[in-house]
């Protein structure tokens, strides 16, 4: 894996972390989820109509990301209802390498190297380590967060075949941006009656802003996906734990404990074997 590959997985796990720690903070989450991706979409928007369209093989793919993106985003919500960031973070990344590498494996015939592997291992055993033990996510948090990771690995199996049918990556990554937004805005008249945003207001400039950090951050994946493996692409990315932790305890008053330190390394340790692979 090549060295700009690299620095896009691990720019992305910044950015992710940093994104998941505006919607943990947020008062009302599902509002602030729901502004987020709304304004992915006005960004994307008028990007779309400049670019061409992406093939006509892609846009089931593109349907199908929207959807399991739509779903990750309302379980996200839930999940941190019912947990910290500290806790519910890593499982869901944790459990979303090896899915997204069984999918890989299974819908592209991506074949990983024994170092890779043992990478994406480091990886998991790492991230799972920091939801075991005291202090662990009670069950509910757990059952919402294995969900949201299922979802993951779903719209990340389906945007890596995808962009390579698409004939042009940068189109196929305004698409799956734009159709979220509008997704979750339904769900949220739906589940709401209407969605009132004050443009005045620090949390709609704030989750906006969420919005484009979580934006940068898929779009350097996905710019990765096009040119690299998905499995190892996805644990790389999964090493945003160790900077979700690190956030958690400057930002959010959570606990580091020496556990959480020693998991963070396994999971560095991890990420390193994959580059050199």
């Amino acid at each position: 894996m090549s060295t700009f590959v690299v620095a896009l997985a691990l720019c992305a796990a910044l950015l992710h972390a940093s994104w998941n720690a505006f919607l943990r903070s947020g008062a009302d989450r599902f509002w602030t989820m729901t502004v987020m991706t709304l304004a992915m979409t006005i960004v994307a928007v008028p990007v779309a109509f400049v670019l061409p369209w992406p093939s006509a093989a892609s846009w089931p793919y593109i349907a199908g990301s929207a959807v399991f993106q739509l779903a990750y985003s309302l379980l996200l919500v839930a999940a941190y209802r019912h947990g910290e960031l500290g806790q519910v973070y890593p499982i869901i990344r944790g459990s979303a390498p090896l899915l997204v590498t069984f999918g890989g494996l299974v819908f592209m015939g991506e074949v990983l190297r024994p170092m890779t592997m043992g990478g994406i291992m480091l990886i998991v055993t790492g991230i799972m380590l920091l939801a075991l033990g005291r202090g662990r996510a009670t069950a509910s948090s757990m059952g919402f967060a294995l969900a949201t990771a299922v979802c993951i690995s779903g719209y990340s199996t389906v945007d890596a075949i995808g962009i390579r049918l698409s004939g042009n990556s940068a189109a196929y990554i305004t698409w799956v941006f734009l159709l979220p937004g509008i997704l979750m805005v339904i769900a949220f008249i739906a589940a709401r009656g209407r969605l009132a945003i004050d443009m005045r207001s620090r949390e709609t400039w704030k989750a906006s802003a969420g919005g484009m950090v979580s934006l940068l951050s898929y779009g350097a994946v996905l710019v990765a996906y096009s040119i690299a493996p998905a499995g190892p692409v996805s644990a790389l990315r999964e090493t945003s734990v160790v900077f979700a932790v690190l956030i958690g305890w400057l930002l959010l008053g959570e606990t580091l404990t020496p556990k959480r330190i020693a998991a963070c390394i396994v999971v560095a340790a991890g990420a390193i074997l994959i580059g050199l692979s």
